[in-house]
């Protein structure tokens, strides 16, 4: 079934934006299935054979914020619901890229002619309900409350459980191996962000519109108050929204056949994926991701492409060192846009669905002009990469179905992952570092992982209350990555970082 005519096209895309925050979940998926449909000239979601849907976290189809799957709910709002459906099993930032991989494939090898991919968040919705529901702690749970409770009893203790405490370390490990300070790093994170909230400006379909100037991103304010050190919340993904985009998919022979217009088809290319460790103590390194080269790397060999046949890009933003990591994998200059639909911060952050607006937003890109463009996703703590590629032009050979997984090429990159002490106490060198904020702007505590001179890894806590060890890792003066001192253990539990 690999005749040119089965190769996988989008031909409608949908966005919803609610500001008034009065939609579900459930209404924001319709209505941008609904949008969808009319973009590609209607009657499509009258055929669909398959709906792909990326889960969330904000439910409201059952007690609030919802256990049960979304599934059975959203089908029951379809006219003609389709008989094959696939749920993502956890939200996650990968999640649409999986899904519209996994679209391709269906209509590439004729098991389905129309399939749809879809999600939303109604996070803001979800916090007026919530508030609404009193003051009983367990009516107010949701999914992430459950999977934190989930997390090994170490990271707990040391505070490395969301992703605000996970991704600095990242950050602080990329700069050192970059061999930048923090300025030139909050420079290069400011001009990066600043180019998110034009690309934004650009876009209708955007959260917010505002175009900053990068010292608007870096300036701590009130209104841009610290969330962990050196990110500011202008520097972080914006959850509270209530978003939903979707992309209906069909073959090449099907698109025309229904008359949908040249001009209006964009070809899916092939993906690449590969993920590290659940386990954020169980990664080789934090100065970089294999499981990220070797998306992004796969994804445009697969594709035959090299950085200059890209017209445009989104690399996935919830936190600077991302989009700083993948544009150093991808060699992307920073002068150049990373991003068509505004990132995480502006264009908005409904937790895992987040690229499935980039994906509608590079379909509205190329229909407008040019030829190819990368959708770079990650998911979980710099876990799960999916990379993509989508077009105005078709392949020159048929590339689906295909198999994304490039696992094994990850593996081949890695390298040795040092082992955990979790009772260590001793002598260590300092490997990367996280400093949270409260929302009064005071450092609640530091969190070092570091290596003993035998290669073992090991955390280490600053109190919050110690102005010089906070300063030591923040102010910028010494780079504390590569700086040794020892750890010692307290009567409360912890080993404390002494420097040397």
């Amino acid at each position: 079934m690999n005749q040119v005519t089965q190769i996988p096209v989008i031909v409608g895309v949908g966005q919803i934006n609610d500001h008034e925050s009065k939609a579900s979940v459930l209404d924001l998926m319709v209505a941008a299935l609904g949008q969808a449909d009319r973009d590609a000239r209607g009657a499509w979601l009258d055929r669909l054979d398959f709906l792909g849907i990326e889960n969330q976290i904000s439910s409201d189809v059952a007690p609030w914020p919802g256990k049960e799957p979304i599934t059975p709910h959203l089908l029951g709002r379809l006219d003609n619901p389709p008989a094959r459906t696939l749920l993502t099993p956890e939200p996650s930032g990968d999640g649409p890229l999986y899904l519209l991989n996994h679209a391709a494939n269906l209509i590439a090898t004729g098991e389905v002619k129309v399939a749809a991919i879809v999600g939303a968040e109604a996070l803001r919705t979800a916090a007026q309900r919530t508030a609404q529901v009193g003051a009983d702690p367990a009516a107010k749970r949701g999914a992430l409350d459950d999977a934190l409770d989930g997390a090994r009893p170490l990271l707990r203790q040391y505070g490395l459980l969301t992703p605000t405490d996970v991704y600095p370390l990242y950050e602080s490990a990329t700069r050192a191996a970059w061999g930048l300070s923090l300025a030139e790093a909050q420079r290069e994170s400011a001009l990066l962000w600043s180019a998110y909230s034009a690309a934004a400006a650009a876009n209708p379909h955007a959260w917010s519109r505002e175009a900053l100037d990068p010292d608007a991103i870096t300036t701590v304010t009130p209104q841009n108050r610290m969330i962990s050190h050196p990110y500011s919340k202008l520097m972080v993904a914006n959850s509270a929204v209530n978003q939903g985009a979707a992309l209906i998919l069909t073959s090449l022979a099907e698109a025309r056949d229904r008359g949908v217009p040249e001009e209006h088809i964009v070809f899916v290319g092939a993906g690449a994926a590969a993920h590290e460790d659940d386990d954020v103590l169980a990664r080789d390194s934090y100065a970089r991701s294999p499981a990220m080269i070797a998306s992004i790397a796969g994804a445009m060999e697969r594709n035959g492409l090299e950085r200059d046949d890209l017209d445009c890009v989104e690399l996935y933003s919830c936190f600077p060192c991302i989009p700083k990591m993948a544009r150093r994998v991808l060699d992307w200059p920073l002068d150049r846009s990373p991003s068509v639909y505004g990132g995480l911060t502006f264009g908005g952050g409904p937790i895992g669905n987040c690229m499935m607006h980039a994906a509608a937003a590079m379909t509205d890109r190329l229909r407008a002009g040019g030829r190819h463009g990368l959708i770079f996703a990650n998911g979980g703590f710099a876990t799960h990469n999916h990379s993509i590629i989508l077009s105005r032009t078709a392949p020159r050979d048929p590339i689906f179905p295909q198999d994304s997984d490039v696992q094994a090429e990850a593996d081949r990159l890695r390298g040795a992952v040092p082992s955990l002490d979790e009772h260590y106490e001793g002598p260590g060198r300092i490997e990367a570092f996280s400093v949270p904020y409260n929302r009064d702007g005071a450092p609640r505590f530091g969190t070092i992982v570091a290596l003993s001179p035998d290669g073992r890894r090991f955390l280490a806590r600053i109190a919050g209350e110690d102005v010089g060890g906070v300063a030591f890792l923040t102010s910028g003066e010494v780079e504390p990555v590569g700086c040794r001192g020892s750890v010692v253990r307290a009567a409360d539990g912890y080993g404390y970082w002494r420097a040397a």
